[in-house]
């Protein structure tokens, strides 16, 4: 059983053959899925999953704190179910991919308190963003 099941199982959560088979989707290491590719996987599975219930499921996961909303640069958010162990994310400007990575430190140490004007910091979000392999290989000829 995959740790996003495990995880509902363990909070009571219903699972319903639709809410089980988004869960299932979404099982995986640097999965960072749009929610139409978790209809479409979802659809492969059991065709009759409506998009609607897709979008609902992904909401109560984001919700319950089980599954990050990740927004970059304007394009459609992704679903990370990688929400319990702490990480950053390295994008790839052409294509979108999203890597999860693990910079060592801790990122809230790094901004001076100087540059804190009397906040008291909870988390630290950050991107790093690049080409991947796959473009900066450019056309095949």
């Amino acid at each position: 059983m995959s740790d996003l099941l495990e995880r509902l199982r363990g909070r009571g959560w219903r699972l319903t053959s639709q809410r089980r088979v988004v869960a299932e989707v979404l099982d995986g290491e640097h999965v960072h899925l749009t929610a139409d590719e978790v209809h479409a996987r979802a659809a492969q599975r059991l065709p009759e999953i409506s998009r609607a219930t897709v979008y609902n499921t992904l909401g109560e996961l984001v919700g319950l704190g089980e599954v990050l909303e990740v927004a970059t640069d304007g394009r459609a958010k992704r679903y990370d179910p990688n929400a319990h162990h702490a990480h950053q994310h390295l994008v790839c400007s052409g294509c979108g991919a999203i890597r999860d990575v693990h910079p060592q430190g801790d990122p809230l140490a790094a901004l001076p308190a100087a540059e804190r004007f009397g906040f008291v910091l909870s988390g630290a979000e950050i991107t790093y963003r690049g080409l991947c392999p796959d473009c900066t290989a450019g056309p095949v000829r």
